[in-house]
């Protein structure tokens, strides 16, 4: 019988070269399945523990563990990768079943990310491309307001921000090519004025790096230009947020639910947002979404055929 940490090596170059996700969701993944593997090993005394030893009231015990000092969406995603873990050893013939199975997932109300009105994100946006003005300022400035235009313009999430190179830009069709989740790419609708931001970045960040290389062809640039990662874009969004006078408790994820809430109190269709969202699911795509109930009705009014009857007299509609 394999040990744990070997199955565990195995399951990581899994997830790692053939789904195709990033760095940060692997570690997690590394992270909750070491929490089980010493959890199992206490419990059974025996340091060594393969997965095959595991049974499923062990993973009930682990699960009851948890709860002492973890939230229910911490709790639920630790099972999961337990799942994804045992499927991915039941697969190669490593063990018969799967004891996380048998384990329930702990019952989570997903909250909504923060999100923008449209006159919020408008100000801010205005505010940022204020600070990129004059040919003396820092391409930084000009750096921020490109990548929070697009972020808006685009939908795309932080890790494919990130990941954006200059070619990814296809500017005489106004698409962006993004590599999402799994390795899969997408076009993507980007606005005028966000490609007008990036342009005006570019020639800043161009002109002030004279003489140095930049290093690699990535889109947006940290201060020694590299790649920009994930959690900066997020230090830099809750900075700008502030010194524009916005107080909202708004992350790089809460700009792309407000792109979708905007697109869809605008009229889109779930199905379009669906695809520029990159959702396998329609039903992913419904909980980063909603409208208003103002909205909603101003929409049942205007196409509900018994809601249009109470503006008609008697006998109009026969």
């Amino acid at each position: 019988m394999k040990n744990w940490f070997l199955c565990q090596e195995t399951f990581i170059k899994h997830l790692t070269h053939e789904r195709g996700l990033s760095g940060e969701t692997v570690r997690a993944y590394q992270s909750d399945l070491r929490q089980a593997f010493h959890y199992f090993a206490g419990v059974t005394g025996n340091e060594g523990v393969s997965p095959g030893e595991i049974q499923p009231e062990h993973v009930r015990g682990f699960m009851a563990y948890l709860s002492r000092d973890h939230q229910k969406v911490s709790q639920s995603r630790k099972l999961s990768a337990l799942r994804s873990f045992y499927r991915h050893l039941q697969d190669r013939g490593i063990v018969e079943q799967n004891p996380a199975q048998w384990a329930a997932h702990p019952k989570v109300t997903r909250k909504l990310p923060g999100f923008m009105s449209v006159d919020e994100v408008f100000y801010f946006l205005k505010v940022l491309e204020e600070k990129s003005r004059g040919a003396d300022l820092a391409w930084r400035r000009a750096r921020n307001w490109a990548m929070f235009e697009t972020l808006y313009s685009s939908g795309v999430r932080v890790g494919e921000l990130t990941r954006l190179n200059e070619p990814s830009l296809q500017r005489e069709t106004g698409m962006v090519c993004v590599l999402g989740k799994g390795r899969r790419e997408r076009l993507v609708p980007i606005g005028k004025k966000a490609l007008h931001a990036v342009d005006l970045y570019l020639c800043r960040l161009k002109s002030q790096w004279k003489g140095a290389t930049l290093r690699g062809n990535a889109l947006f640039r940290n201060a020694r230009g590299g790649r920009l990662s994930p959690r900066s874009v997020h230090r830099i969004l809750v900075t700008e947020l502030k010194t524009s006078g916005l107080w909202q408790h708004v992350t790089p994820h809460g700009l792309r639910h407000t792109f979708a809430t905007h697109l869809l109190s605008a009229g889109a269709d779930l199905r379009s947002i669906q695809d520029m969202l990159g959702h396998k699911s329609l039903t992913t795509t419904q909980r980063y979404t909603h409208v208003n109930l103002d909205q909603l009705m101003k929409t049942y009014d205007r196409a509900h055929p018994r809601s249009r009857l109470k503006n008609q007299g008697p006998g109009e509609h026969d």
